[in-house]
């Protein structure tokens, strides 16, 4: 059987871990592009779950609250699909390149978004349309799980060893990107009678995203392999053994860390781009239309807030900054949700403000270089994937349900819940990072198992 690279166009030569200016800037350029394509597709489904597709693929007869309810589960299932994405796109990467697995990843997101603008819905199918979701969503997932690592290391392994911080947060960027884009499109549609956004509106975004795999398909097959894998398989260390079993027994303690502290910023993540546009306007202080723009506007701050706090992270290392932003997220987040309640268009406007720029990126400015840098270079990309990712179901993909869940407890306290269990989650990822060892100005090829070298010398 053909290996993966086989079938895929081959990538320009790479001169070994010295590339050139050019070389550093194509693969920063890339990595940027295509992963915004990609959470653009991904994050367009999770802005339209709260909005759309539970008045369109579920019965009529079921109660509103019920649909919402589906939705925020299917939308779970791209989540809970991520890590096997992340650890069957994690394999062959770390096996045959992280080049070939990226351009699979982008063509198979763009196919699913295309399918869900033109997916038929309950009344013309059915209970047809709702599994058909599950499956497109399911797949989404998949291609999401094997693109954030490998988008991230591509930018991360072409840069000196000192800019690793911004380099991997460059392409961590794209999510807030892919957010702005997503809810600025679907805003603007999102303005049309409501008739006509449920008939034909929100299936426009879902298109236009052929367009977008276009451009960075392109993008992918102009840029070099990793510097950092050619080093490795002139090697021959990256062809032997299977990398989870290698990530398992080498880093345990490592990739607990990683999802630990990776769990509380993607659960604000999800929280502003799923949960609270649809709850403000339900408290009829803002439209929807005026909701999205809100998110859209914090998601624009958001794409220089994340490469700041990576950046401070290179001249600081990585534990002081998060260890820093989680302060920062403690002492806001009960501001943040009083004026989300404060039924004022400008302190709620402030309150996105407050969660996406400052909240979230205070801790995950430096999470690419945070997780990269635990793993060596053969067990990189599936280390990477697992741990992000499962740090993503633990805390991006539960978010919406467990919201709804905690503000209708018997005990009146409403988002104050939500609060203490997001400062909960802040705090056990605050242990994580002051138990993790700085690897801050460390070469990426001497990061053997650094978290588990205690571990691994008592066994």
């Amino acid at each position: 059987m053909p290996s993966p690279s086989a079938a895929l166009p081959p990538s320009p030569p790479a001169a070994g871990h010295h590339t050139t200016g050019k070389d550093s800037r194509r693969a920063l350029v890339s990595s940027f592009l295509g992963s915004t394509v990609e959470y653009y597709d991904f994050l367009l489904y999770a802005a339209a779950a709260g909005l759309v597709f539970p008045k369109l693929f579920f019965s009529a007869d079921m109660d509103p609250t019920l649909g919402t309810i589906l939705s925020f589960v299917i939308l779970l299932a791209g989540y809970i699909s991520r890590p096997i994405g992340g650890v069957l796109f994690g394999h062959f990467g770390d096996k045959y390149g992280r080049k070939n697995m990226l351009f699979i990843t982008l063509m198979m997101m763009g196919l699913v978004s295309v399918a869900i603008g033109l997916m038929p819905t309950y009344a013309a199918i059915g209970v047809a349309a709702p599994l058909l979701l599950v499956f497109l969503r399911v797949v989404q997932g998949l291609a999401v799980g094997g693109e954030w690592a490998g988008a991230t290391l591509m930018a991360a392994e072409h840069v000196k060893e000192k800019n690793r911080g911004f380099a991997a947060s460059i392409a961590v960027t794209g999510g807030p990107t892919g957010s702005v884009l997503a809810t600025l499109i679907l805003g603007l549609f999102a303005g049309l009678p409501e008739d006509d956004f449920l008939s034909w509106g929100w299936r426009i975004p879902f298109l236009l995203s052929a367009a977008l795999v276009v451009i960075g398909l392109y993008l992918r097959y102009r840029v070099t392999e990793s510097p950092d894998f050619v080093e490795a398989r002139a090697a021959g260390t990256v062809h032997t053994g299977v990398p989870i079993l290698r990530v398992l027994k080498k880093y345990p303690l490592s990739s607990l860390y990683g999802i630990l502290a990776a769990a509380g910023p993607l659960f604000m993540q999800a929280l502003l781009g799923v949960f609270m546009v649809p709850y403000v306007v339900g408290t009829g202080a803002v439209d929807r239309q005026t909701a999205l723009m809100m998110l859209t506007a914090s998601s624009f701050v958001h794409i220089f807030a994340i490469p700041f706090f990576a950046w401070l992270s290179d001249k600081f290392g990585r534990r002081p900054v998060m260890l820093a932003g989680a302060g920062i997220s403690v002492a806001l987040v009960f501001p943040m949700f009083a004026m989300f309640n404060s039924g004022s268009f400008w302190l709620i406007a402030l309150a996105f403000m407050v969660g996406n720029p400052i909240i979230q990126a205070s801790m995950y400015g430096p999470i690419g270089a945070f997780l990269a840098e635990k793993f060596d270079t053969q067990d990189r990309y599936t280390g990477v994937s697992l741990t992000f990712q499962l740090g993503s179901v633990l805390g991006a993909g539960t978010a919406p349900l467990l919201a709804t869940w905690l503000i209708d407890l018997d005990n009146g306290r409403g988002t104050d819940n939500i609060a203490w269990y997001f400062i909960a989650l802040i705090a056990v990822g605050a242990a994580s990072v002051i138990l993790s060892k700085e690897t801050r100005g460390r070469s990426a090829r001497e990061q053997t198992a650094r978290d588990d070298a205690d571990l691994a010398s008592v066994g």
